[in-house]
């Protein structure tokens, strides 16, 4: 993945991110690192456009975001759709998952991350996926 300039700060704090997950991030990580999801190849608190996403995987342009209840009121869920906004002008695609859903349905979760994944390699591996795709 190229790397564009980051402020010190945004690289620092996803140092620190990467070493305090929380518990449903952490059970994610270990089914995609090391190219064990389908051999899909993902980093962890990566910082991209001003964020720093939970897991992304570059050679698909695609974003996992675990989030927890607070992203369901209204002001976090504002900004997490500018988020999501702002990193699809890039061509990334961002699917979000509950922690609930991560802890209870691991199985579910990495499905779905394979099938979004396969619709993009199916048609184009260099082409982004496109929202209307993901089912």
């Amino acid at each position: 993945m190229p790397h564009t300039p980051l402020p010190p700060k945004n690289r620092s704090r996803a140092k620190s991110m990467r070493r305090v997950m929380t518990d449903a991030e952490l059970k994610l990580w270990n089914e995609l690192r090391a190219h064990r999801l389908m051999g899909l190849g993902f980093r962890r608190q990566v910082p991209i456009a001003g964020y720093i996403v939970d897991f992304a995987c570059s050679s698909k342009k695609l974003i996992v975001e675990v989030d927890g209840s607070q992203h369901a009121d209204a002001e976090h869920s504002t900004g997490d759709e500018a988020r999501d906004a702002r990193l699809g002008q890039d061509g990334w695609t961002t699917l979000r998952f509950w922690n609930d859903d991560v802890l209870r349905d691991i199985d579910g979760v990495c499905q779905h991350i394979v099938i979004v994944a396969g619709l993009n390699a199916a048609a184009d591996p260099d082409r982004p996926i496109q929202p209307e795709e993901i089912a």
